[in-house]
């Protein structure tokens, strides 16, 4: 008697690259041939191949004839690709997780900083010229991107030598680009940043393109934010491509994070990954940190550090006459004024800087600040910024090449594939005449580096994944009812503080033994090869005097409530406290008093301020009771690294009969 299938399966391990869909080369030459654009691709292109294979691809896709959706090129790479039915258990769930499954539409997955406009442009001009279409859309999610690929489209349109490439048969060899203040007529290009689609907003490109989107190709770059702002101003950009006042049909996505938080997209036709870009010297080499023993430095401490390193790098960019750039990233405008601020403060005290020479060194850069206007001079040569802090990851599209160290100020920039992709794909282009390949490093903070380092290796290919999903015919699939809670604190049980405490019973407090400067070791990680390297740099300490910290210390005791100080005031002055102070320097042979000492001896005086103690409470009250349905369960899949460090699989003696004997393998 057989056993019934489980509500879940498991299936083998896959790449990333296992998942591209293959477009038939297999092309009538009738219909479509490729051969009548390869001299006008390899002087569009040059020696970056993977720019011509992406554009072959997508035109491959859009004229030859082989498919009539993106569902039938799915549909037929299920039927052949053993890796997505081990990934999707069955097509069913494939096509869930499709965007536009109904569509001539796909994504050309190409890493930032390898040149997606190119590709963009190479496909538009030829479906121009093939007169498959008459119009062509661009769409991209901010006016920063608008503003690049409006000048690189001009730059290409207008290359005689290029242009004379294109077959003498080609319908329109010059294409007009146009963004959305004019009319989107026959054999233009209209480059627009997605908000001019909105209903609400006044522009030529709703008016143009009613009822003409059969003769359209639409093309949108940095296309993961359809797929991850649903709900959003940018989930209207989908809503737009979907539109049957438009009736679109042809559109291809261009992106270099291909991610919906974790999981890649389902319609990529091309792929050149980060890695390949890396190890092909078409972008620089990123490491990040690894293990840094400092990580419990003050503030001020750590800015030295990296202050230090930013200095390291002007020694090696200086042969280049480049002026090195950091990015600091922030989580939100509030943090990134005050992370701002803090750091002009260091550089005021610390390197003594004046506030004109601060004021061209740093910008602070979000939605709203007056800073944002300077974004983008910033590659120029003239300009000396040096220090950008940003809210995320700044501008898709900002394209500057003497960014040399990138510091995550908080985790959650740095805590998904989609945001990794981003956060190193600011520093990723080479800066122009440069020999060799240069490096950008990632200065994370090393507590950090762990949870980075599994998603790294995905984003960099290393780590294969292990997928589950429900299984429709399975006798266990059921409904549970599920219920939401509202937490509600309350405080319970005041416990009065004991006799007063006793302070320094021993007439000295406890301390390691600390120098004024201090050598700090930091390991690096290559984000490609997994090699490590060592950085060493200084660390001077601030240090404060006895007498500082005695008054520092007496003014706490002060402000204890009136009882209190005057018990502890009388036991303690000021003279009394600096006693303490001195000998408990003395038992640890510490020269000076440096800032951890400093709060060393404060934290001393920490359990005078527990005057009572409280204990919070919850109780938890049912607010809904949504139906949860094991069928609807989501396809999920872990890295063989985060089944090490974070995720458990658990396996019924069902689920296991159901798994490939590979898997039980490495299991």
């Amino acid at each position: 008697m057989s056993m019934p299938r489980t509500t879940g399966a498991v299936t083998g391990r896959f790449h990333i690259d296992d998942l591209v869909l293959e477009v038939s080369k297999s092309v009538d030459r009738r219909r479509w041939n490729e051969t009548h654009y390869e001299a006008f691709i390899d002087e569009l292109c040059g020696a970056r191949e993977y720019q011509k294979d992406a554009i072959r691809a997508a035109l491959r896709f859009l004229l030859g004839g082989e498919y009539k959706t993106l569902r039938e090129l799915a549909q037929a790479n299920f039927d052949k690709n053993q890796v997505l039915r081990e990934k999707y258990g069955t097509f069913a769930n494939m096509e869930k997780k499709l965007q536009l499954p109904d569509f001539m539409s796909a994504s050309l997955d190409l890493a930032t900083g390898t040149g997606k406009s190119y590709v963009m442009y190479g496909i538009a001009a030829i479906m121009l010229a093939e007169g498959a279409v008459d119009r062509v859309l661009v769409l991209g999610p901010s006016t920063t991107i608008e503003e690049g690929l409006t000048k690189k489209f001009e730059e290409l349109a207008s290359d005689t030598d290029l242009r004379d490439l294109l077959p003498p048969t080609a319908v329109i060899s010059t294409p007009k680009i146009i963004n959305a203040d004019e009319s989107i007529v026959p054999g233009s290009i209209c480059i627009e940043n997605y908000h001019a689609v909105l209903a609400h907003v006044r522009s030529s490109i709703r008016d143009s393109l009613v009822g003409k989107g059969d003769r359209t190709l639409v093309l949108n770059d940095e296309a993961h934010h359809i797929a991850n702002e649903t709900g959003t101003a940018a989930g209207k950009w989908k809503e737009f491509l979907t539109d049957p006042e438009f009736g679109f049909h042809r559109i291809i996505g261009v992106s270099g994070t291909c991610y919906i938080k974790d999981e890649y997209f389902s319609d990529v036709i091309n792929r050149y990954s980060l890695r390949q870009a890396m190890e092909e010297h078409f972008v620089k080499k990123v490491r990040y940190v690894a293990e840094m023993p400092a990580s419990n430095l003050p503030t001020e401490e750590k800015w030295q550090l990296i202050t230090n390193h930013h200095e390291e790098i002007r020694k090696v960019v200086k042969a280049q006459n480049i002026r090195p750039l950091t990015i600091v990233v922030t989580r939100n405008i509030t943090a990134c004024e005050d992370v701002a601020e803090e750091f002009r403060h260091y550089l005021s005290e610390n390197l003594e800087l004046t506030d004109p020479e601060i004021e061209e060194k740093v910008l602070v850069v979000h939605s709203k600040s007056p800073d944002l206007i300077q974004l983008s001079t910033v590659d120029n040569p003239s300009s000396r910024v040096e220090w950008i802090f940003s809210v995320s990851m700044l501008n898709e599209g900002w394209d500057v090449s003497r960014v040399f160290q990138i510091v995550p100020h908080e985790k959650r920039a740095f805590e998904s594939k989609l945001l990794i992709s981003q956060v190193l794909g600011r520093g990723l282009r080479i800066p122009e005449g440069w020999k060799g390949q240069p490096e950008v490093t990632v200065f994370n903070h090393d507590r950090w580096s762990e949870d980075i380092k599994h998603l790294v290796s995905e984003v960099m290919d290393f780590d294969k994944r292990i997928p589950t999903f429900p299984v429709s015919s399975s006798n266990f699939n059921f409904e549970l009812v599920n219920v939401k809670y509202e937490p509600k604190p309350y405080f319970e049980q005041v416990i009065p503080r004991a006799a007063p405490y006793k302070l320094f019973e021993k007439g000295y407090v406890d301390m390691a033994t600390e120098q004024g400067v201090q050598e700090v070791r930091i390991e690096f990680e290559d984000a490609a090869t997994r090699t490590r390297s060592e950085w060493r740099t200084r660390v001077e300490h601030k240090t404060y005097s006895p007498e500082e910290v005695a008054q520092v210390m007496y003014q706490r005791l002060e402000d204890l409530p009136e009882e209190d100080s005057k018990f502890y005031t009388n036991q303690f002055g000021v003279a009394e406290l600096e006693k303490v102070v001195r000998l408990s320097m003395e038992k640890a042979k510490n020269k000076v008093i440096t800032e951890s000492m400093r709060q060393k001896f404060l934290s001393a005086l920490g359990t005078l301020q527990r005057k009572t103690t409280q204990m919070v409470r919850y109780d938890f009250t049912p607010t809904e009771y949504p139906t949860i349905l094991t069928l609807e369960r989501p396809q999920e899949s872990a890295s063989a690294s985060e089944l090490k460090a974070t995720k458990t699989l658990f396996l019924t003696s069902e689920t296991a009969a159901s798994i490939p004997v590979k898997v039980h393998i490495i299991l």
